[in-house]
């Protein structure tokens, strides 16, 4: 019988390895390469959203109406913001990570990566800070905008990111802390950095800027009740 198996198993490969056939992609292999297209797209799309806006100005708007074009495109986030705001930090623990303090169990592996749960609880956090505008990685957050990880990856309109995942909120810094310290889940996930390094960094700036969305915003379908 082994024998047998041995000569299917040459007579099928002919030559080739069978367990590691080039034709078939790993799913984050074609995610990475989704990601990279999106980009591209998304870059494309902003220069012909950049047209289109100076052809608009061009038409002679009534004062009137550029201001009140220049409220909704800030309130829907399509516009850069500059103000005092904080910057958090979140990575995965350090390879070979063990627990740090006296009778904490050794870490599992999902004990020592960001979940999709810890950015979502910073953002939110954030929003409930009273934000006027939230970028992750280099990504404007609005109000279609959605957190999910495939993984240990972060997959964020379209794209995907790997941590270090950085934060920026513009706002109010007093009131940004003060949401970011009351939040349960965050003050769960900083238990696990005291425990098991996971990385941790809050940074307050008087300067900081997030750009505007410049994905776009046509919504595909909805619900309501």
């Amino acid at each position: 019988m082994a024998g047998l198996l041995f000569y299917i198993s040459a007579d099928t490969a002919r030559g080739t390895d069978l367990r590691t056939d080039n034709s078939l992609l790993r799913l984050s292999d074609v995610i990475r390469q989704r990601s990279t297209q999106n980009q591209q797209a998304q870059a494309e799309l902003s220069d012909l959203q950049g047209q289109v806006d100076a052809l608009a100005k061009g038409r002679g708007q009534s004062p009137a109406e550029a201001d009140r074009l220049t409220v909704l495109q800030q309130e829907a986030g399509l516009q850069a913001l500059q103000g005092p705001g904080l910057t958090v930090t979140l990575n995965d623990a350090p390879p070979n990570a063990t627990a740090r303090l006296p009778g904490i169990p050794a870490p599992g592996v999902n004990d020592l990566v960001i979940h999709q749960q810890d950015i979502q609880a910073v953002v939110n956090a954030l929003w409930r800070g009273g934000a006027e505008g939230i970028q992750v990685m280099d990504q404007r957050l609005i109000s279609t905008s959605a957190v999910r990880c495939v993984g240990n990856t972060l997959l964020l309109q379209g794209r995907v990111y790997s941590p270090p995942y950085v934060i920026k909120a513009v706002g109010k810094t007093d009131r940004l802390r003060s949401a970011v310290n009351a939040d349960p889940t965050i003050a769960n996930y900083l238990q696990y950095v005291e425990a098991y390094g996971l990385g941790w960094k809050l940074q307050e700036s008087n300067d900081l800027a997030v750009p505007g969305y410049t994905g776009t915003v046509d919504l595909r379908t909805a619900s309501g009740q």
